[in-house]
Order: structure tokens, then sequence, then C-alpha cells
């Protein structure tokens, strides 16, 4: 039996919307601890999906680096990266599987990262 970290079983739900889908990719903006609490682990250690994360604290380099080995770590504020550029360089698919957003809502965080988003790659870059 799989054993979910999401706090409110996102990866349980990403899932079964997905089909149990494998080889995945994600964007995960506020990823937080690499494995607890984390909507994506399961994703990359059992179904064999990579993506990018992105979290403002730099604590946590050294835990994504060792266990979360097929992902794309960016260590940086999510209102001020160049989607594009980082999309176009990575290579990113252009139907992304999951996008994760947890950010600080009360700041503003979440809404300025969305429109970032919507205006850098929305209309090439689909989620589903």
């Amino acid at each position: 039996m799989t054993m979910f970290n999401g706090q409110a079983e996102q990866d349980k739900f990403v899932l079964n919307m997905s089909k149990n889908k494998k080889k995945g990719f994600f964007l995960e903006i506020g990823s937080y601890n690499p494995i607890d609490i984390n909507n994506t682990y399961i994703l990359e250690s059992d179904y064999e999906w990579n993506g990018i994360m992105i979290e403002y604290e730099n604590k946590y380099l050294n835990d994504y680096k060792k266990f979360r080995p097929n992902s794309i770590h960016i260590i940086n504020d999510a209102k001020k990266i160049d989607y594009k550029n980082l999309f176009e360089i990575n290579n990113v698919p252009l139907n992304l599987d999951y996008l994760q957003i947890d950010l600080e809502a009360n700041n503003g965080s979440t809404l300025n990262t969305l429109k970032k988003l919507d205006n850098e790659v929305m209309n090439k870059y689909k989620f589903s």
C-alpha cells in the first residue's frame, strides 16, 4: 500500500486523476521539504515522474539533490523567475501533468505567481 506524503493527499489525488500515470512531469512551486509533507515525492520516487521544484529556502537544497535526483531544483523567489526561459532551457514538455503551488497567500505571492505564469508560459504550455 502506498504511503502518501501530501498534507491533504494531493499526491493521491494526482495519481487518481492521471490513472497512476508513469513518467509524468510536474512544476512544484513552494516545494518545501523534499519528502515530508511534499506533494510530488511519491510521483518521482514510485511513478518515475520528474519536474521542476522551486523553493525560496536554501536549507533544503542538499536534501533535494540527495532524495530528488530526477528533478530540477531552483532556489529562488517564485515571483522573480523567468518561467519562459526556465521552461525552454530545461525542455519542459508542452503538456505538464501537475502544477502545484504552495506559497504564502496572504502576501499575494500565489496570485502574482499565477499571473506571471499566465503572462510568460500559458500561451504555449498547458497543465492537466
